[in-house]
This record gives structure tokens, C-alpha cells and sequence, in this order.
């Protein structure tokens, strides 16, 4: 992608990477990404963040066609995850002079990034100004733990911009920028509930802080650091309204208490349907569903377990291990919010039946309240067995 202007005094600088299908790790991405930066120039110039290591070449060049490299005079690190502060230290071989700008946070993380704990940064606060002249002067505002606690927004008063890093962003690239020149809108809105899901559903309380920053200011324009550039008059409200909708503080009208299971040949699903009379014995009102986990979408169950009030898993023993869907499904636990939240393992196993303690153990680990009394039992359960199970999801129904 070349850069172009957005506005008089704003160009965006940064790269494009269709064909990107996994973001750090654990995230598809159908519709590959961009690693968005922005110039921002008044009598002295900013560069707002750099690229992804990778790509340097094409974002030195796109900068090199709106200013030469010693004209630049700031840098500013909205935040300082790798994919965009990976050409940090590129850039500054070539722009030793560069006054590197960050929250606190930020500070501290670029030097460990570089691995230059001499680097030289500006650190701001929040209400902190920066003039360019001209007219123009750029002020912070701290946003932290959306989604890393070192991110701020830079507002450009003079240019009616305001650029918000992973805030309102999606993994979608868009060869025009603009979301009003989107030509497919249907994947665009399947990428940004993607990319709310993975990067944003996780801190909705700050979520809903950032979105009240961003109501104190008056813009045009927003500059996020993934996918298509934000308008008011585009896609802006569209935006905001599903992250608004999405980070609602939420409630369930009734005690819900899920049960998720594997079961090769029945007998731990068995034991989840006693589990679930025990629980409707002790709250006969509650929602308690059971789910095979084998047999309903991941992200669907992991909406589910994430919004309960407590819930169990159980999993049969299989070479002294769980079954890797059990294990994926725990992988999708909120560990953020979802500390203390109760929960209760179950399973049957044939050998040696490892899966129990080690999803409890597992379950601990990620600070949730693991029910101490566990249900497991050889093979297929005894009526004894089952009783026992009935008593169990009663009583772990009745502690909540």
C-alpha cells in the first residue's frame, strides 16, 4: 500500500498483509490485516507508531514519500505490542535523533522491546500536550488494558483526527482504508466481531472507559491500527454501537450453571445428566443445560461458560490424559473476569483416571474456585455412582 493523505496534514504510512491468516497465535484472520501508522506534520513531524519488524522496508518507503527521514521528530507509541513497535528499533538506527513519546507504561515496555533500557522516551500522562506549531498540538489520553495497560489515544485537534490503536480496529484488509469504500461490509463486520472477541472482550470495563474518553472529543476521523480508517460519516457509529452493546455489564435473570462434557461411549455423559437433576433438585429455576462438547462450536460454548454463573466439565481419561476438546475449551476461559468463578469437575476413566486432577489443577491455576468434592468413577457408574452425582451437583448447586 502507498501512503496517502487523509487529510491536509495527516498521511497514513503503514502496510498491508493479506495474506495473513493467523495473528498472534490463537487468532484466524480470513481477511489478512494491516499494521496501520500515521505522519502527522506541523512545523515538526510525528511519526504514529511503526509496522511489524517484517515489513520495515515498505513502511520506511512509504514514509520516505511524504518527508525525508531527518525531518521526523517524534515518535509515538500508542501502545507497544510487537506488531506495532517492531520497527522501533529500525528506525531508530536510521533516525538516531528521534525522541521516542509513551504512556508509563509504555515506557518501561519499549526498553525492554528494544532491549535498550538507556532508550531515550518522553513519557506523558494523561491531559499531556505535544506542539508540533503551527497550530497544531497533539494531546494523550490514557486507555489502559484496551487491551494492553500501556495504550493512550493521540488526538489531533487541528486535523479533527483521533487514533485509538486496537481500539475500534479489525483484522481486515482493505486496499482503500476508508471504511465508507468497503465492497464486502458483511466480512468486515464478521472480522470486527472477531477481532472484538479476541483482543477486546476481555477488558470489557475498560472498554466501556474508553468509549466514554472518546466521547469528549470532536473528530472526523479515527486512526486505529488495524483495518479501515473510522469516519463519521461512514462506519463510526456502527462502531461504537457494537462495542457499546458487546462490553454491557450483564446479569443473568436466573442462576446459570452449564455442564460441558466428552463421553466416548456414554458413561461421563451419563454422569453430567445426574449432575444436572442434583443441581434442578437444589435450584429448580436454574438454567442448566448439558453440552457435548464435540457437537456445538467452540466459540458458542465458550460464550456460554464465559457468561455463566459457575459451571462443570468433565472429561473420561484418555492415555492418562483429558481429551484435547475439553482442553480447548478450557483454553478459551476468560481468566480475566472469570477468576473465582465456581466450578466442578467430573469423569469416568478405565486405567488410571489422570483427566479429573488434572483439569481441577489446570482450573486452579487459572484462579478459578474448583469445587474441592470431585465425581469420578471406573468405567460405567454404579447406581451408587450415580447417586453420588446426584448428591454432588446438588450440593455444589446449593453453595453458590
Amino acid at each position: 500500500m502507498a501512503a496517502f493523505a487523509i487529510t491536509e496534514g495527516v498521511w497514513a504510512v503503514g502496510v498491508q498483509n493479506p495474506n495473513l491468516r493467523v495473528f498472534d497465535i490463537v487468532m484466524a484472520t480470513a481477511y489478512g490485516t494491516t499494521y496501520n501508522a500515521y505522519l502527522v506534520r506541523g512545523e515538526k513531524t510525528a511519526l504514529i507508531e511503526t509496522v511489524h519488524r517484517r515489513f520495515f522496508d515498505a513502511y520506511l518507503e512509504n514514509i520516505q514519500s511524504v518527508c525525508d527521514l531527518e525531518s521526523i521528530d517524534y515518535l509515538i507509541l500508542n501502545h507497544c505490542e510487537p506488531d506495532h513497535s517492531g520497527s522501533v528499533g529500525a528506525l531508530l538506527e536510521r533516525c538516531p535523533n528521534l525522541t521516542v513519546v509513551a504512556s508509563p507504561g509504555g515506557s518501561i515496555n519499549i526498553k525492554q522491546i528494544t532491549n535498550r533500557p538507556d532508550l531515550p522516551v518522553r513519557t506523558v500522562k494523561e491531559g499531556d500536550t505535544l506542539d508540533l506549531g503551527g497550530g497544531k498540538v497533539l494531546s494523550f489520553t490514557m486507555v489502559p488494558f484496551v487491551h494492553w495497560p500501556d495504550t493512550m489515544f493521540t488526538y489531533d485537534a487541528a486535523d479533527r483526527m483521533i487514533f485509538t490503536c486496537d481500539f475500534l480496529g479489525a483484522h481486515y484488509c482493505e486496499p482503500l482504508m476508508l471504511d465508507t469504500k468497503i465492497p464486502y461490509p458483511e466480512a468486515y463486520e464478521s472480522a470486527f466481531k472477531g477481532y472484538y472477541d479476541a483482543i477486546m472482550g476481555p477488558f470489557k470495563p475498560y472498554v466501556r472507559a474508553g468509549l466514554s474518553k472518546l466521547e469528549k472529543y470532536d473528530f472526523d476521523y479515527v486512526g486505529t491500527s488495524h483495518g479501515p480508517i473510522l469516519t463519521k460519516g461512514g462506519r463510526y457509529a456502527y462502531c461504537v454501537e457494537r462495542y457499546r452493546a458487546w462490553s454491557a455489564e450483564r446479569k443473568n435473570d436466573r442462576k446459570t450453571i452449564p455442564i460441558f462434557y466428552t463421553s466416548a461411549y456414554g458413561c461421563t455423559a451419563k454422569a453430567a445428566e445426574m449432575l444436572r437433576e442434583g443441581v434442578l433438585e437444589a435450584i429448580p429455576d436454574a438454567d442448566c443445560a448439558c453440552y457435548d462438547i464435540i457437537e456445538h462450536p467452540m466459540a458458542e460454548l465458550a460464550e456460554r461458560l464465559n457468561t455463566a454463573d459457575a459451571f462443570m466439565i468433565g472429561s473420561p481419561t484418555l492415555n492418562k490424559d483429558a481429551v484435547p476438546p475439553v482442553w480447548e475449551l478450557i483454553s478459551h476461559i476468560d481468566a480475566i473476569n472469570g477468576q473465582k468463578k465456581p466450578c466442578l469437575v467430573f469423569g469416568s476413566y478405565g486405567w488410571s483416571g489422570e483427566a479429573v486432577p488434572m483439569m481441577a489443577d489446570r482450573l486452579r491455576a487459572l484462579k478459578l474456585a474448583v469445587y474441592e468434592e470431585t465425581l469420578k468413577f471406573v468405567f460405567v457408574a454404579s447406581e451408587a455412582d450415580l447417586e453420588r452425582a446426584k448428591a454432588l451437583g446438588h450440593a455444589f448447586a446449593a453453595s453458590l
